[in-house]
């Protein structure tokens, strides 16, 4: 394997390329080491005669290394091939994309069905045609959920397998829409209409996509920008974690029906997307980041007003966030809830929050740091009760963390404008050729990575995507399992998982 680190640039000619049996023995022999390690990402790319190049990224959270392994698959030979799935059930979702997208069958693979359904997936099927798991007996009963759902977000069905109120199996089915983002990533395009993408991947998480796609362009393009903008841009990121923390906490409250709670944290994420319109013009996010630069500066009068946007919201949310986890009527419906155990987290290869709830490590910021997190010890909160109560109070520490982190940017930015003058624009460059780039960011969900190629005339031929979502959605099915299905609500919320992110 080659060893390389977040955001290195590696040429794809020192990329060894091996016989799919020696790359299966590697990878699990590489995993096997501790639990500290997981796959990051796991693709194929074509070539123009048709043969198949596939690629897994593999992460070491103890050591911030990442490792690269890949072989070939010729066109005209077997796409049949034994599972890590069978050893490993977190590839589980990598090998479904490669039989949908590639035609790649494993032979023992635990679960191979579609996952996202595109109109040409090589399996041929239709969403309409999902091999839902199905339980017999003459006390079980199935609850369908959706996919068409009372409020403005992306279709899911979920399908619940009962006997009475509990919960013995539930299945996610999402896919519906399949937009085809990493499609159009790699279309003879501006790099403008990119990162115009890049902020539609997933719209609640519009600076944690963001940032990862101008960081791998930037890695590609040999561009780096000023102490002040990584600063500017790690502000950002932070105040996007602080925004929908808050919105989640409200959502949870609404379905306890605590309704002072609900209606005093709904009200403070407003303010804190709202500053995103001060910034850049977008409540989102949307317009600030660009390659080589960004686009709206956080001037002093910029910064003074975020002091006093945090301090005012953090009187409120402070009070109320501490009630909230001492009312009895709360704690009743949080605790002992939906738990996953970090077993389950390891083995479904769990990421983020829904990682950190259950007693894992994983954050991004820590273990595989860039930019100004590299030079800076940022808390990471690790819980271990893996229910509702976790991922809600996971939610509070973090708010908490990511308010003292920002004043402490604040504090910085103004020196380190003074040490870098003005902020630098770089004009467009040409992408490193024959090249790979893996750019991870630790969004508010979790794990967000970015896997880019490019051929020998430096064209981007691949943009792989990965939402947290991605992982994190079997551990809402997982979540359910011998509660009832009125806890569905809350286990749901805790999560707060996108659609999008995962119809990619």
């Amino acid at each position: 394997m080659l060893m390389f680190s977040n955001l290195d640039v590696v040429a794809l000619d020192t990329i060894p390329v091996v016989s799919y049996g020696t790359f299966m023995l590697s990878v699990l022999d590489y995993m096997k080491a501790h639990d500290e390690r997981h796959c990051v990402s796991y693709f194929g790319v074509r070539a123009p005669n048709g043969d198949l190049h596939c690629y897994s990224v593999l992460a070491d959270d103890a050591t911030s290394q990442l490792a690269v392994l890949s072989y070939h698959l010729a066109a005209s030979g077997t796409m049949l091939l034994p599972s890590l799935s069978a050893h490993y059930r977190a590839f589980h979702i990598y090998e479904r994309v490669l039989w949908e997208n590639h035609g790649v069958q494993f032979s023992d693979h635990p679960w191979l069905k579609p996952v996202r359904y595109p109109h040409d997936a090589a399996h041929g099927a239709t969403i309409d045609e999902y091999p839902f798991f199905r339980i017999d007996g003459g006390e079980v009963h199935e609850v369908g959920v959706g996919p068409i759902h009372a409020g403005v977000i992306e279709p899911g069905h979920f399908r619940f397998q009962c006997t009475g109120e509990d919960v013995v199996h539930l299945e996610i089915k999402l896919g519906y829409q399949h937009r085809g983002v990493e499609r159009l990533m790699v279309e003879p395009v501006s790099m403008l209409r990119r990162t115009v993408l890049a902020e539609s991947i997933a719209g609640d998480t519009t600076i944690g996509h963001t940032w990862a796609f101008v960081n791998a362009m930037q890695s590609l393009s040999r561009l780096t920008v000023s102490d002040a903008v990584e600063i500017e841009r790690a502000i950002a990121l932070e105040l996007e974690r602080i925004a929908i923390h808050i919105g989640d906490l409200s959502a949870l409250n609404l379905d306890v029906a605590y309704q002072l709670g609900s209606s005093v944290l709904g009200a403070l994420r407003t303010p804190m997307i709202n500053f995103f319109q001060w910034w850049c013009g977008n409540r989102f996010g949307k317009g600030l980041l660009r390659v080589g630069n960004d686009r709206f500066l956080l001037t002093p009068a910029l910064q003074d007003r975020l002091r006093k946007t945090l301090d005012d919201m953090e009187r409120l949310y402070s009070r109320v966030s501490t009630k909230m986890f001492l009312l009895p009527s709360v704690l009743a419906r949080f605790e002992r809830t939906g738990i996953v155990t970090a077993e389950q987290a390891h083995v479904i290869g769990a990421v983020g929050m829904a990682a950190r709830s259950s007693g894992v490590r994983r954050d991004v910021r820590r273990s595989h740091p860039h930019g100004v997190y590299r030079a800076e010890d940022v808390q990471t909160h690790v819980l271990h009760t893996g229910d509702v109560m976790a991922r809600a109070y996971l939610r509070k520490l973090e708010i908490d963390s990511s308010l003292a982190y920002i004043r402490n940017l604040l504090d910085r930015i103004r020196t380190a404008s003074l040490d870098n003058g003005i902020y630098e624009r770089h004009s467009p460059r040409a992408l490193e050729p024959s090249s790979l780039v893996v750019s991870m960011v630790e969004g508010w969900r979790g794990e967000i990575v970015h896997t880019s190629i490019t051929d020998e005339h430096g064209t981007l031929i691949h943009h792989g995507v990965k939402d947290p979502s991605m992982h994190n959605w079997f551990a809402l099915a997982l979540s359910l399992r011998g509660n009832e299905i009125s806890d569905f609500p809350i286990c749901n919320k805790s999560y707060d998982l996108s659609y999008c992110g995962h119809d990619l």
